[in-house]
């Protein structure tokens, strides 16, 4: 991919370095003297980089991540403001999204059509071995969780609970608010690249290692 371009390797390392700093495209186009249209390419093409290895990655989760680690699943919707306690999960305009973390380490994102149990529970068994511990809030299309093997816990948003000790959905949430600030600043994503957003904060959670990151992205460019 690299080899090919008409941008020197120099400049393609420096929009490299850009995009790792989290500069927009418009503020790497203004410092480089580049059209903003050649810079949101190369920062489309270091985000499928980055779906690539999460694709890659995503296939041993369920395999590094033993039973004996806890999880937090949840699921938002983007592009609309979400009332707790109110489960309203299919309006027209917005986007489903599910989360899945392994406390203290990392974080699995996913598009889906709907938030249904039928939707979610694949995810879940593909990602997290039984007898697993696993914190939601009180969605109903968790209930199944311990029918399928799991220790589940739960708190209630709608009554106004949020914690109790270890029973709670903070770190997959901080994660959401995170996502939500990240591409608040863009003022605006074309439907056809949200997936490329939502996977690069996936992926500037997991890889908190700035050179290490540097070093994967990369690799996967030469793809």
């Amino acid at each position: 991919m690299i080899k090919y371009s008409k941008l020197s390797t120099y400049k393609i390392w420096r929009i490299f370095y850009y995009f790792f700093e989290d500069f927009t495209a418009t503020q790497t186009a203004k410092i480089m003297s580049i059209n903003r249209n050649t810079i949101n390419l190369w920062y489309n093409r270091f985000r499928e980089a980055i779906v690539r290895l999460s694709i890659e990655e995503s296939k041993d989760f369920k395999e590094r991540y033993q039973f004996w680690w806890e999880f937090e699943l949840d699921e938002s919707y983007f592009w609309a403001k979400r009332i707790r306690g109110k489960r309203w999960r299919w309006a027209a305009g917005k986007t489903p999204v599910f989360w899945l973390l392994k406390r203290d380490e990392r974080v699995f994102v996913s598009i889906v059509e709907n938030c249904s149990r039928e939707e979610l529970m694949p995810i879940v068994q593909g990602k997290i071995l039984e007898w697993s511990t696993i914190y939601t809030d009180g969605w109903k299309a968790y209930d199944s969780l311990v029918l399928n093997g799991y220790d589940h816990y739960r708190v209630y948003h709608s009554e106004n609970e949020f914690a109790r000790g270890k029973n709670h959905v903070n770190g997959i949430e901080s994660f959401w608010s995170f996502c939500k600030r990240r591409m608040a600043k863009f003022k605006g994503i074309h439907p056809d690249k949200f997936h490329l957003h939502l996977k690069e904060c996936e992926f500037r959670y997991n890889y908190k290692n700035y050179e290490r990151a540097k070093r994967v992205v990369f690799k996967n460019l030469l793809v």
